[in-house]
């Protein structure tokens, strides 16, 4: 009969049938901590650690000490387990030399001698050491109830049943928590702004933290707020490097690390009308019945258990497909000979000549390159102010971007007459062409998009038409700025707060842009604004602005993405830190769906529900996303 085996299972059975020269060796995933299972193993063959079984984390100067460590143990038959030698790359090649004298000298050695070795999956690792190795990677689990039970079952029957009922309710609560950190991965930029190697290592340093807590305390008040803090910025947070994403970690805690926990805390946030609905259990339920209560109650797997808006699901499935159907069009055979049934295939070289056709005869771009000196000759050094710095920078960075466009695609031209050899950067500039793909040569002296090539050369054109405009009349400010057509928006988000400060003899440093969203189109904007500038381009994503009530709004099933009115945003004195605005949510925007390092300013939008439900749902404002703001223009 066929029985599926657990991951223990399976690592034991490796280590009967490795011998003393093969290692052991685990390639690390998201979620995955293989030293517990090898520490279960050996405490069961009576392996005292720090004595016969030996584990060490690598790092800078652990080199010496891991070759003693390898070499006593081959003699005298210990378990030597080496963890994350991806951090030492420079060693592996002496690590290798080691296996390698360790197989000449195998009659030598003690039977009992295990080695464990573990890494992320890079290319670091020589292949020698991979060939040699048994290789286990531990899958990490998938869906909400897959983590929740493998965070509970984590730890053993004996390490929870006799525990205080309140340990078990905070340790269920921490579970849901550890298990949110981990599923929000695969919502990408919406999930999280970078990627963290959250670990079940961070559980168990968790609950350490807490049973501790709780024999220091015995009958006390229960520190929720020291536990956010340690939990959020030590155990967890330790990780995390953007501060937006630590104020969401902490969010999930604020929301779950409270008295309620003992009163059958619904741990979905914000859940209420949903049809949804996960609890954390009555007090003092058998292990066996915390188990069972996570496979009757989970029954479905929805961005509504972590805070996300359903949505959510629709964009991680798009970008699966995107992802898949790229692949599968890079497969497809790209020479004449792949035509079917009489029908034409276009080669590369094709598809780039037409490009080159169009960008250099049709769209003329030789004749778009500005001449700043011209520009600058319209104005006097008493009437250039910040906007004009701004604008003039502007078409400085759009003529690098012109120049190195006329220039590759002149190289390609000449290679098709055959007066140049064709070069592997001319090679990647036809593919990319081919594939309706930025080029790499242009996107770094471009601004962050996710465009395919076509639409990403018709929104150049819509910013090259803002900038002619600048050109024209450089002293006149316009009406309204589409600050999405910009390459740097932070720069005119500064030029605003530069002339408050100029006027009213402020400090640049104390003022911030407060952001007022109007209920205006870009043709009902009259005149400029006579303090701060309208801006045009802001798009939500993960909400939408209702433009009759004024304030923040759940997204409508299907409408990924919500384009807001014109908005004026203007310089103000920063307040002292007092109490909190709850009718305000500080939304971050960003220059594209990336998110992550394009992060711009925190605009202030009004809500009526509390900051943290649009921080968990990751609503931000994005200023590049193709095809939506002329789809909802139109609306």
């Amino acid at each position: 009969m066929d029985q599926k085996l657990s991951f223990t299972e399976i690592l034991e059975a490796c280590i009967n049938d490795s011998e003393l020269t093969t290692p052991i060796f685990f390639i690390l995933t998201a979620g995955s901590d293989p030293v517990k299972e090898v520490q279960k193993i050996a405490k069961k063959r009576q392996m005292e650690n720090g004595k016969t079984f030996f584990q060490m984390a690598l790092g800078q100067g652990m080199e010496e000490l891991a070759k003693r460590r390898i070499d006593e143990g081959f003699k005298e038959g210990h378990w030597v387990m080496l963890q994350n030698i991806h951090l030492m790359s420079r060693w592996l090649k002496e690590l290798e030399k080691i296996l390698d004298n360790l197989i000449s000298e195998s009659g030598g050695g003690n039977t009992q001698f295990r080695l464990f070795l573990s890494a992320e999956p890079q290319d670091l690792v020589p292949i020698g050491i991979l060939d040699r190795s048994i290789k286990l990677v531990q899958e990490p689990p998938n869906g909400l109830k897959a983590n929740m039970l493998g965070a509970w079952q984590y730890f053993s029957k004996d390490e929870i049943e006799d525990k205080d009922p309140k340990v078990k309710s905070i340790l269920f609560a921490l579970c849901y928590f550890h298990s949110t950190l981990i599923e929000r991965k695969r919502f990408g930029p919406k999930g999280w702004n970078m990627g963290y190697p959250f670990n079940i290592g961070d559980l168990r340093d968790s609950y350490l933290v807490l049973n501790k807590q709780f024999e220091q305390n015995q009958g006390g008040k229960i520190p929720f707020e020291d536990f956010i803090y340690i939990f959020g910025d030590i155990m967890y947070g330790g990780h995390i490097v953007d501060q937006l994403d630590r104020d969401l970690c902490k969010s999930y805690l604020k929301q779950i690390m409270n008295p309620a926990l003992f009163e059958e805390l619904e741990l979905f946030p914000f859940i209420e009308g949903k049809g949804f609905s996960f609890k954390v259990p009555s007090a003092g339920l058998t292990y066996e019945k915390y188990i069972e209560y996570i496979e009757t109650t989970l029954v479905q797997d929805t961005p509504l258990s972590y805070g996300l808006h359903p949505n959510a699901e629709i964009g991680f499935r798009t970008a699966q497909c995107t992802r898949l159907f790229s692949t599968l069009i890079e497969l497809q055979p790209k020479d004449e000979g792949a035509s079917t049934e009489g029908a034409a295939v276009r080669t590369p070289n094709e598809v780039a000549q037409e490009m080159i056709k169009f960008i250099m005869e049709e769209k003329e771009m030789k004749q778009k390159i500005y001449n700043i000196d011209e520009v600058k000759n319209k104005m006097d050094e008493d009437n250039k102010g910040p906007y004009q710095n701004v604008f003039l920078q502007e078409i400085e960075y759009m003529n690098n971007l012109m120049n190195e466009m006329t220039r590759s695609l002149d190289e390609l031209d000449q290679g098709f007459r055959g007066l140049l050899t064709i070069s592997d950067q001319m090679e990647a500039l036809i593919n990319s062409i081919f594939y309706n793909r930025v080029p790499q040569i242009w996107t770094a002296l471009a601004y962050p998009s996710k465009r395919g090539l076509g639409s990403w050369l018709e929104n150049m054109w819509k910013r090259i038409d803002q900038y002619d405009q600048f050109k024209e009349d450089p002293l006149t400010p316009a009406k309204v700025i589409y600050i999405n057509r910009l390459f740097n928006p932070q720069s005119f988000l500064t030029a605003i707060k530069q002339i408050i400060a100029q006027k009213n003899s402020q400090e640049l440093n104390k003022l911030y842009i407060a952001t007022d969203v109007t209920r205006r189109a870009v043709e009902e904007i009259e005149a400029p604004a006579k303090e701060g500038s309208y801006v045009f381009g802001f798009i939500l994503e993960g909400a939408r602005w209702d433009i009759a009530l004024q304030q923040l709004e759940e997204s409508r099933p299907k409408e990924m993405f919500n384009l807001m009115p014109v908005t004026l945003c203007k310089a103000q004195i920063l307040q002292a830190e007092g109490k909190e605005d709850k009718s305000i949510y500080a939304c971050p925007a960003y220059k594209n769906e990336d998110r992550g390092k394009t992060f711009v300013f925190l605009a202030q939008l009004k809500t009526r529900y509390p900051a943290r439900k649009w921080i968990l749902a990751g609503v931000a404002i994005l200023m590049d996303v193709e095809g939506v703001s002329e789809e909802l223009k139109k609306k």
